[in-house]
């Protein structure tokens, strides 16, 4: 039948609305969507458009800090992957070309630890097995692991240059990396230094500071007597000091010599290391006589002691004694005395003296007031040790600094007693599974022996673990190789002043980040580079007798060379000595074996990736990590950027927390509480998880869990509702526009507001503020659009004239809000936005080669938005009245009643009347009074000067749009609809689209 024969008796007026109809699932289906448009960005190599398209543009680099290539992804590299694909891509749609260029780091301990562990598992020694043989299994380890996280990266919607991605282990990179370190061999910054480092005697390597966590650990804990050797005040008087006489005098009567000097550790097993006793000048010590004891070992009655103080009450009650103080002992007067070791006597050794000298890190906090010294096992020891040097060398004191402890944590000879001079061995501070030797009981014993113990006890508190192993570490002094951070580079600056420079002139986000960085790098100790390991970039430099650095071009040269044709590998061949001093191979220079820090190595990625790739630019805008990475990669980057360049890589740094339980804890396997990537892709889809980090304060610690997961599901679906409303409602549009100053007001608030939202989230990606443009967008999508502008233009969209102009205008706004907010949302949800763009325009190539659609500045019009904030607030209280009705069933629909409003102020009053609010509210009718209302009428209390008196709609129901009118029956060819129905089908009918 034809629409001639029809009558409207016989039409489905459900037909002729404009019914929105799209072919875009309401169900995402992401879980099998997502890997689908991940082969087809593969299969139409997205990756390459983007580079082509972006020609002439100006480049924007972020800069990859490469996860290890050892295992599955986690939560953890899912955040970091997620936040800098969504910078990356929120450039490239702002006229940049943001070439995303991924990198692993592949040397190092952790894939070391890895073959040695299947090593063991087959029973082999990993030491009978040829270097390079060793470390090709290191190579193809990572390059699986590399191939594995590519995969994994892609699926969150990851887009970069995965084909040609940088590797540390790359021969490339390798000759670059050993260059850098040429670098600061030749300007003299290298050197081989022997200081107390952090040594892990399960991995047998140095650890650097970034290498270790603090965990809760628990220690023996002892108080030992130092006897005064010599001191001050020579005379011996005959009998006990008169009361009456003066602290002079009293001095003379009780002599320093007499007594022992207290001091604390909590590492009974450093004791052999002792070399010194610190002090503070600012500390009030007081000498001190035992008048009663109840101790089995501890000090007797009339035995002398000096503590602090401050400490000193705390200290008898851990000795189960009472003391009586004698006098003030004057840090002039520690300054002179001398000790004798604790240990005196045994072995054959410890027979040296031990002097007392000034430390700024000496406080009366806890302990005695005074700081045993072992320079071979702290940093400060041995800072305050070599700072002493030259003074206690004037004093005929030797200064050398013995080894006690060897790379297996066994004592050496030169801790006589304890080492291989002991029967049955030599005693151990750590054994190979992390576990507590026999070292620090032996001490003990000895200690006792020689009635030197003060008191003993057991502390539990944080200490250094190895951060791959998880076992606790020792500061052992060893020879390393160190970059010095306070020589003159030749310009009147140290690397520390370069450092600190650069760190001021970075722009740092969050804020704190910047001030976190510069105390670190303000206190840090020279950087130790060294590492006993076999996987890696060696520290390829050749020395004399004396640990002088070689310094030849040519040598340097024909290294480079070969570890460009053939890698690091090549230092380890066979005849590598010969080959690369050439010439000079008879001379006796050594070659050094030790392995590279891998952090110098991600410190260079900067070099071989950002410099060498024509692609990129150096230094990049932006690093963006973990904030563990102030003492990692942002930390080793910078130094060896400002050591070789004077300047850092980056210009900004961002930084995000850590991934949290949703109970607030960490996650473990053991609490069963981790969340993993692949599984919320699997169950949920990746948009869902990149709506998670968008939605989360990442500049903090964040939590995850299967609530929190949820959360981000319903806001996921209210926002692709809205955009599957938009595809279906543009499926009746035809292009045609508006003049704006034709347009309705409710068009013109709308476009205001894309004015407005498009400032907010342009300067919102600019900040890395995602979570402030994911809830702004949301928000403005579900309570202004879906709840507000879609639910009032639903009537003139579904059922107004082709002819009408407020039609089509909502048709341009909804066009103009569809591509504005898929474009503005596309890195974030780079799956659900590429599937809309191509329901919506089945001819493009990708929404991600788009860029972000430019608003007109005429657009912008606060006053009109003020007026409709004054609307929407009188609105809110004619809702809340119907939302009363529907509760009490009065009503069905809004379209039943005819409301009428009170408002007592003479402008706002004006104000609504110059609108249709009964289109506003929804309603068939609504009329405006001035009042006054009466008692019974609704009101909201933050609304005042506003009431609403619900009434019902009069009239007949409208068969196509249901509005309730008394025009419904006044149009003869169409007598059960209203009059613009009419027109509307009477236009249908002419197009010949009646059905």
């Amino acid at each position: 039948m034809t629409d001639k024969g029809k009558t409207a008796d016989t039409l489905d007026y459900s037909k002729t609305l404009n019914l929105p109809t799209t072919d875009f699932p309401m169900r995402a289906g992401l879980p099998k969507k997502e890997p689908e448009l991940v082969a087809r960005w593969q299969e139409m190599g997205l990756y390459e458009k983007l580079r082509e398209t972006s020609k002439g543009r100006p480049l924007y680099v972020l800069h990859d800090g490469p996860p290890y290539a050892n295992g599955n992804i986690h939560i953890g590299h899912a955040l970091n992957k997620i936040l800098k694909d969504t910078i990356n891509r929120s450039f490239q749609m702002r006229g940049f070309d943001a070439n995303y260029v991924p990198g692993w780091d592949c040397h190092g301990l952790p894939i070391e630890w890895k073959i040695e562990e299947q090593y063991r598992a087959k029973g082999k020694n990993k030491d009978e097995v040829p270097i390079n043989e060793f470390r090709q299994e290191c190579r193809e380890f990572a390059r699986h692991w590399i191939e594995v996280q590519s995969g994994e990266f892609r699926r969150l919607g990851i887009e970069g240059d995965f084909d040609h991605p940088y590797t540390t282990m790359a021969f490339h990179a390798e000759s670059r990396i050993a260059g850098e370190l040429l670098k600061f061999a030749m300007s003299g910054q290298l050197y081989r230094g022997s200081k107390p480092v952090m040594w892990s005697v399960v991995e047998r390597t140095a650890l650097a500071e970034a290498e270790v966590e603090y965990q809760d650990y628990e220690s023996d804990t002892i108080w030992v007597k130092f006897p005064v050797r010599e001191a001050p005040g020579a005379i011996k008087p005959k009998s006990s000091a008169p009361e009456d006489v003066g602290e002079a005098a009293r001095s003379r009567f009780f002599p320093l010599r007499e007594a022992s000097i207290v001091i604390w550790t909590t590492t009974p097993w450093t004791i052999p290391g002792n070399r010194a006793i610190a002090y503070s000048d600012r500390i009030a010590y007081g000498l001190y006589t035992v008048t009663e004891a109840e101790n089995e070992f501890g000090p007797q009655p009339g035995e002398k002691l000096v503590f602090a103080d401050a400490l000193a009450e705390e200290s008898f009650v851990k000795a189960k004694l009472s003391a009586q103080r004698l006098r003030d002992v004057s840090a002039e007067e520690l300054s002179e005395a001398i000790c004798d070791h604790p240990l005196k006597g045994l072995g054959g050794g410890y027979d040296f003296p031990v002097p007392l000298i000034p430390g700024e890190h000496v406080t009366d906090d806890a302990g005695t007031g005074f700081v045993h010294t072992a320079p071979s096992h702290g940093r400060e020891d041995f800072d305050v040790w070599t700072d002493s040097a030259r003074a206690l060398e004037a004093r005929g004191i030797p200064s050398a600094i013995p080894f006690p402890v060897d790379d297996a944590g066994y004592y050496t000879k030169d801790a006589p007693g304890f080492g291989p001079d002991r029967e049955g061995g030599p005693a151990r501070v750590l054994d190979d599974s992390g576990k507590k030797g026999d070292a620090n009981k032996a001490v003990i014993a000895a200690l006792i022996e020689a009635n030197r113990l003060f008191a003993r006890g057991r502390l539990k508190h944080t200490y250094p673990h190895s951060w791959r192993s998880k076992k606790p570490v020792i500061f052992r002094n060893t020879p390393q190789w160190f970059v010095s951070m306070d020589k003159d580079l030749g310009d009147g600056t140290t690397l520390r002043d370069r450092a600190l420079k650069a760190i001021d002139a970075t722009r740092f986000v969050p804020a704190a980040g910047q001030n976190r960085l510069r105390a670190m790098m303000e206190d840090r100790p020279d950087w130790v580079l060294s590492r006993q390991r076999a996987w890696g970039v060696p520290i390829c430099i050749f020395v004399d007798g004396e640990g002088a650095v070689l310094k030849d071009e040519a040598v340097n040269a024909r290294i480079l060379e070969a570890f460009e044709a053939e890698g690091a590998d090549a230092w380890f061949a066979e005849g590598a000595r010969e080959r690369f001093l050439g010439e000079r191979a008879g001379e006796p220079w050594l070659q050094v074996k030790d392995i590279l820090d891998v952090w110098f190595d991600s410190g260079s990625t900067h070099a071989f990736t950002l410099e060498d790739r024509p692609d990129l630019k150096w230094p990049a805008d932006v690093y963006l990590e973990g904030s563990d990475q102030h003492r990692g990669w942002f930390h080793s980057s910078l130094l060896e950027s400002c050591g070789t360049r004077g300047r850092a890589p980056y210009s900004a740094v961002v930084t995000h927390g850590f991934t949290m339980a949703e109970d607030g804890r960490k996650m473990s396997k053991s609490l069963g509480n981790q969340v993993f990537p692949q599984d919320v892709m699997k169950e949920s889809g990746a948009d869902i998880l990149r709506l998670w980090v968008m939605n989360t304060d990442y500049w903090e610690d964040q939590r995850l869990g299967k609530t929190i997961i949820q959360t981000n599901i319903d806001a996921y679906r209210k926002l692709r509702n809205t955009i599957r409303w938009m595809l279906g409602t543009l499926a009746h549009d035809e292009g045609e526009t508006v003049p704006l100053d034709q347009m309705p007001e409710l068009e013109r608030l709308m476009l205001h507001r894309l004015f407005e939202l498009d400032r907010l989230v342009r300067q919102g990606y600019d900040e890395f503020d995602f979570k402030r443009i994911a809830r702004q967008l949301l928000d403005f999508m579900v309570v202004e659009l879906s709840a507000f502008y879609f639910d009032i233009r639903k009537d003139a969209l579904y059922c107004d004239p082709i002819s009408s102009v407020t039609r089509k205008a909502a048709l341009q706004v909804v066009r103009t809000l569809f591509d504005h907010l898929v474009t503005w949302l596309a890195p974030m949800l780079p799956f659900t936005t590429e599937e809309a763009w191509l329901s919506r325009h089945p001819d493009a190539v990708s929404v991600h080669l788009e860029q972000f659609r430019e608003v007109d500045p005429a657009w912008h019009d606060p006053a009109l938005a003020e007026r409709w904030q004054k609307l929407k607030r009188v609105r809110r209280v004619v809702m809340g009245a119907l939302e009363e009705e529907r509760r009490e069933k009065r009503i069905g629909a809004s379209l039943e009643a005819a409301p009428v409003v009170f408002i007592e102020d003479a402008d706002l009053r004006e104000l609504c009347r110059k609108v249709d609010f009964a289109e506003i509210a929804i309603t068939s009718g609504l009329a405006i009074e001035e009042g006054p209302s009466p008692d019974s009428a609704f009101r909201l209390a933050d609304t005042p000067g506003v009431a609403v008196v619900p009434e019902l709609a009069k009239g007949e129901k409208c068969a196509r749009s249901w509005k309730i009118s008394p025009e419904v029956g006044s149009d003869s060819e169409f007598p059960d609809v209203t009059p613009r129905d009419a027109q509307a089908l009477r236009e249908l009918k002419a197009a010949g689209r009646l059905v």
